[in-house]
């Protein structure tokens, strides 16, 4: 099986599990760290003609993640491409085990058992409002029906723009701040905020800096990621 993934986190769940079936990923795959294949590009710009090449018997992509026509592209040079559309953590629980087997893993991974473990084990906690940028210059959001807003609300945030219209709305930050929300949430992915760069936007607002790949990638990260993420959460409360 030779196997090209689009998708940083289908990447690393293949290379973790079916060591060897992996022979191209784009250059934002970037776990694990040692990964030695070759690249074709970006997620929204591969090189159809690259990917072809290494005459893989699957390529992995994502409807978010991947543009219609690079995948047309694709499959108008005869691959096979199998995409996946991941809203929800029980969706994503799922496409995992979907994928695998599509790549001929052996078995149903352990990690995978664990990362479904460890979100059903998540406490009770109290629930509190919050604002989540992914992007800055201009604004930008989490809105609705978001595998990121899914893993929040299970930590308890109650994202203020879960109901909006889009997915991932533009908004001044004035109106941000003006949602007043208990606590905003700022990944560093796909925008790397940091203690420098996004909390002073909101002054007087507590912030949470929280690891982008634990919020936002479905994969092995999946088992620590509540643990970590209700971490970041809690400590930004205090």
């Amino acid at each position: 099986m030779r196997v090209v993934s689009l998708v940083p986190s289908l990447t690393e769940t293949v290379a973790v599990t079916a060591p060897g079936v992996l022979v191209g990923a784009t250059d934002w795959c970037t776990h694990p760290a040692d990964l030695d294949v070759v690249r074709v590009g970006g997620t929204k710009n591969p090189d159809v003609p690259a990917i072809t090449a290494l005459r893989p018997d699957l390529v992995l992509a994502n409807e978010e993640e991947n543009r219609a026509p690079d995948l047309d592209a694709l499959r108008a040079a005869g691959l096979d491409v199998l995409v996946t559309e991941i809203r929800t953590l029980d969706q994503a629980l799922r496409e995992l085990e979907r994928v695998l087997a599509a790549c001929g893993a052996p078995r149903r991974p352990r990690w995978l058992d664990e990362a479904g473990a460890a979100w059903d084990a998540l406490p009770l906690a109290g629930t509190y409002t919050a604002v989540v940028p992914i992007w800055r210059r201009p604004w930008m959001v989490l809105g609705r029906d978001t595998f990121a807003g899914d893993l929040l609300a299970r930590l308890g945030v109650r994202n203020l723009y879960a109901d909006h219209p889009e997915r991932y709305p533009r908004l001044p930050l004035d109106e941000l701040r003006a949602a007043a929300p208990d606590l905003v949430v700022l990944p560093d992915e796909p925008y790397r905020f940091t203690r420098d760069d996004g909390p002073e936007a909101f002054p007087g607002t507590a912030a949470a800096l929280v690891d982008g790949r634990l919020l936002t990638w479905y994969g092995p990260s999946l088992a620590e990621a509540p643990r970590a993420l209700a971490r970041a959460l809690r400590a930004a409360r205090r």
